[in-house]
């Protein structure tokens, strides 16, 4: 990856969605391989947050704004003419998707369209990596892994608003994206992702360390469901990798992309809410019926053949590597450690000769 991290040094990198979860790692990485990083996002959604723990509004080129301003977000990625574009902005989550439908899908296809049509209009964007979701899939609760090739679909609001986006995209791609011999465009789609600093409402991370912060039990209500878990780090990797090879061979890289771990690496939430316990050294799990009637996938994994073989981007970190250094970043910050001298270190373990 150090071959990967100089392709950015001294590029202009634009994400949307950076003071999330995801995207604030990736902002963070990339500011560490030498990026000049401008961000367009909402402000933080919780009190405390990776973002703010970070101090990356003093670290990068920070604009607060909604995808779903087509103007705003166009003439501030006109302004900034980065080379590099990385798509994260969205609604996130399944069950707040019941809640507030219509918000989801305004901004996880709207916001899609105006993203897309912001690049059609810049010419300085060499590539463009457009992060949707493992939900994007039909899913038919399977034990297989979905390929790129199956059928796009969702139930729930959100798994749908991530197939229609993916839709949008490859007509975006077809329609003007490939007319651009300078540009290359991918989707990416990632399973279940964790570490350290996400505070999201209704992720078993973060309602894990909720409740041991609290001195309250970890209170399940889906404790078989199974799910794809990888580091944050894992997909951010892949994304990295695909923008670097866009970047390079425009149309030899485009299309969509699986980033998940290996079919062995699948547990269970009980499993995984079991182990952060025993890492972070109390507190306890409960099951407790659920108090909602609403759908929610219980078994979803990807097949990451294409880019295992054709990409060469393999998992780093096994599911025991991952818990582990995801309770660390929590148990380090909640004894008062600093939190972006943790997150460095694991980014520099992760990606060993960054810099």
């Amino acid at each position: 990856m150090k071959e990967v991290f100089s392709k950015f040094s001294g590029r202009r990198v634009f994400i949307t969605g950076h003071t999330g979860f995801k995207g604030s790692w990736l902002a963070f990485a990339l500011i560490e391989a030498g990026a000049e990083v401008m961000g367009y996002a909402l402000t933080p959604t919780t009190a405390v947050n990776h973002f703010d723990l970070l101090k990356l509004e003093q670290k990068i080129r920070h604009v607060v704004g909604d995808v779903r301003n087509a103007s705003l977000l166009a003439n501030t990625l006109k302004e900034f003419q980065p080379e590099f574009v990385f798509h994260l902005a969205a609604q996130a989550l399944v069950r707040p998707s019941y809640e507030d439908p219509t918000g989801t899908f305004s901004t996880n296809v709207q916001g899609a369209v105006n993203l897309l049509d912001a690049v059609r209009l810049c010419e300085s964007v060499r590539s463009l990596v457009f992060i949707t979701s493992d939900k994007c899939y039909e899913n038919i609760e399977w034990i297989w892994g979905y390929r790129e090739s199956d059928q796009l679909g969702g139930r729930d609001p959100y798994s749908a608003s991530k197939a229609a986006a993916e839709i949008v995209f490859s007509s975006y791609a077809r329609s003007f994206f490939e007319q651009r011999s300078l540009l290359g465009a991918a989707s990416a789609r990632a399973g279940n992702v964790i570490g350290g600093g996400d505070w999201a409402v209704d992720r078993i991370i973060p309602d894990c360390i909720r409740a041991l912060e609290a001195g309250e039990p970890v209170r399940l209500r889906n404790p078989g469901a199974t799910r794809p878990w990888q580091h944050v780090l894992e997909p951010l990797s892949g994304y990295l990798l695909l923008a670097a090879r866009l970047y390079q061979e425009p149309k030899r890289w485009g299309g969509s992309w699986n980033f998940g771990p290996s079919t062995h690496e699948v547990r269970t939430v009980k499993n995984v809410a079991d182990v952060i316990v025993g890492h972070i050294g109390k507190g306890r799990v409960e099951v407790v019926a659920s108090q909602t009637q609403a759908h929610e996938a219980r078994l979803l994994q990807l097949n990451c053949d294409k880019a295992h073989q054709l990409l060469g981007w393999y998992p780093h970190w096994h599911v025991e590597k991952t818990l582990e250094a995801t309770a660390l970043w929590y148990k380090t910050v909640m004894s008062g450690g600093n939190a972006e001298a943790i997150t460095r270190a694991q980014v520099h373990e992760f990606f060993p000769g960054l810099a």
